[in-house]
């Protein structure tokens, strides 16, 4: 719909964001038009920006609040005129960066993930940030693959969220967890798996995080594994990777 922004003596220009793709993927471009329409008088916008945003939760202290981050900011136009009722469009390209968290699977929302496109307007010295816009983000099919082995292999989805922090090779102030809980196979060896994607674009990490159960004279940890996995292999060779890196946890302590 429709929103207005009040300018300068009360003069409203209406803005409205139309994304054409419903879902795009990480390193893919979104495409959509920004329309807008002037008020009672002529305004001079100094500049439109798209910026892409993510709900991010952010530990302080022994505490945690959420944040939004804007993580890819494109300025679709620079100044213009705006005579009083005209109505116009305006087409944009935004890259979708690699690293962007997948918020949709299998065509559904993912739990806990929450992306959006905010539109920004630059009115008579006034800046004014549109309601967000949802944005849908699915797995690239190596991400894919590994998800749904993770499925074949009896691991339940439990949550995903953002955290704040930067991880190695990545360039984000933020990093996606997807947790489960563990599957038959590994039970008597974790309690819950956390897996994050570091998408780049030739190939992707994978860093794996669960908790081990402590034996009889220990106690429990938590144990890593990172490895790598190129875009356009067998997804037998990535299901391997995944196998692979479990194993290894499970027999030993890993750090990345």
């Amino acid at each position: 719909m429709f929103r207005k922004l009040m300018a300068a003596f009360g003069a409203g220009v209406e803005v409205d964001t139309v994304l054409r793709d419903r879902q795009v993927t990480p390193g893919s471009t979104l495409h959509g038009e920004v329309r807008f329409r002037g008020g009672s008088a002529a305004h001079r916008v100094d500049e439109i920006t798209i910026d892409l945003t993510a709900v991010v939760e952010v530990e302080s202290g022994d505490s945690e609040h959420h944040r939004t981050f804007g993580f890819q900011r494109s300025r679709v136009s620079g100044p213009f005129e705006l005579p009083a009722g005209e109505a116009r469009s305006l087409p944009f390209a935004v890259a979708v960066p690699w690293e962007t968290p997948v918020s949709a699977v299998a065509g559904h929302p993912l739990p806990g993930m929450r992306l959006g496109v905010a539109t920004e307007l630059s009115l008579a010295g006034a800046l004014d940030k549109s309601d967000l816009d949802p944005l849908f983000v699915a797995p690239l099919p190596e991400q894919d693959h590994l998800l749904a082995a993770l499925d074949r292999m009896g691991f339940r989805f439990k949550r995903a969220d953002l955290e704040a922090g930067r991880l190695q090779g990545a360039t984000l102030p933020f990093f996606q967890e997807i947790e489960y809980h563990a599957g038959p196979e590994w039970r008597r060896h974790f309690n819950e798996l956390e897996l994050t994607f570091v998408a780049g674009p030739h190939s992707m990490d994978v860093i794996l995080e669960a908790d081990k159960r402590g034996g009889f004279l220990t106690a429990g940890r938590d144990v890593y594994n990172r490895f790598r996995v190129p875009y356009g292999g067998h997804p037998g060779a990535a299901e391997q990777a995944l196998r692979d890196g479990l194993a290894a946890m499970a027999r030993h302590r890993g750090w990345f």
